[in-house]
């Protein structure tokens, strides 16, 4: 058995556990695999084990790893393997982005929405897209403030963007905290999405990403529907040092 094998045996496990704890059951909730600054071949690796879904955070970063999603996909032999960009992005990498990913996690702004949309039309294709909303005061976070003005315009202008389909929201929980303070979090995305739901009746926000290596039972518990995880699957990341 390989270390990555031993690692997903032991992951799957914990997950089991939290869904337990949680009264949900495991096909509730997907797993992301996280492979940002790992080489195409553990993607290759992961996707010959199951893996379909997998979390990139830069756009030149996944570009280097594969000209595009779809010689990965040949190259891993598994056409249902989906690459997703859940790191920030700047609105002017927007075009590219939609070329090489099958959905973004982290639309933070109506003049980035506007951008893949546009993008996405010139494709024509509908790209899947969660809004990243911003829980933590942590300055180095990104995201939508949930009671801003700019939450609030988002939330009017999706529905008219054709060529993009809002799944849900996505958010990422302060570090190193006590572990009520993680849980608040996640329990407030949910709340959010609720709220919304019940505002924004012609948005569809059913997936909650929330929860990483170190905190993904307390995201389970409190609603998530995916998790992502990297470094308890692939192990120690590497620093990414190429430019964005």
């Amino acid at each position: 058995m390989t270390a990555l094998e031993e690692n997903l045996e032991r992951l799957e496990d914990a997950i089991a556990a939290a869904c337990r704890k949680a009264a949900c059951a495991r096909s509730e909730i997907e797993l992301m695999a996280v492979s940002k600054t790992y080489p195409a071949a553990i993607i290759a690796e992961a996707a010959s084990l199951g893996l379909t879904l997998f979390g990139e955070n830069r756009v030149q970063e996944f570009a280097n790893k594969a000209v595009d999603a779809a010689e990965l996909r040949s190259t891993c032999g598994n056409d249902d393997l989906r690459v997703h960009l859940i790191g920030h992005l700047q609105s002017n990498k927007a075009a590219r982005a939609v070329e090489l990913f099958d959905a973004i996690d982290s639309v933070d702004s109506v003049r980035l929405a506007e951008r893949l949309n546009e993008g996405a039309a010139k494709l024509g294709k509908r790209l899947p897209v969660l809004i990243e909303v911003k829980l933590s005061p942590e300055e180095t976070k990104a995201g939508l403030e949930p009671e801003s003005t700019e939450a609030t315009q988002l939330l009017e202008r999706l529905p008219d963007l054709a060529h993009l389909d809002p799944q849900g929201l996505m958010t990422i929980a302060p570090w190193g905290v006590a572990e009520d303070v993680t849980r608040s979090c996640f329990r407030s995305l949910r709340v959010w999405r609720d709220r919304w739901a019940v505002t924004r009746p012609r948005l569809q926000l059913d997936v909650l990403s929330m929860g990483m290596s170190g905190d993904f039972p307390l995201a389970i518990e409190e609603g998530a529907t995916r998790i992502r995880v990297g470094t308890a699957l692939f192990g120690k990341r590497q620093p990414w040092t190429g430019a964005e």
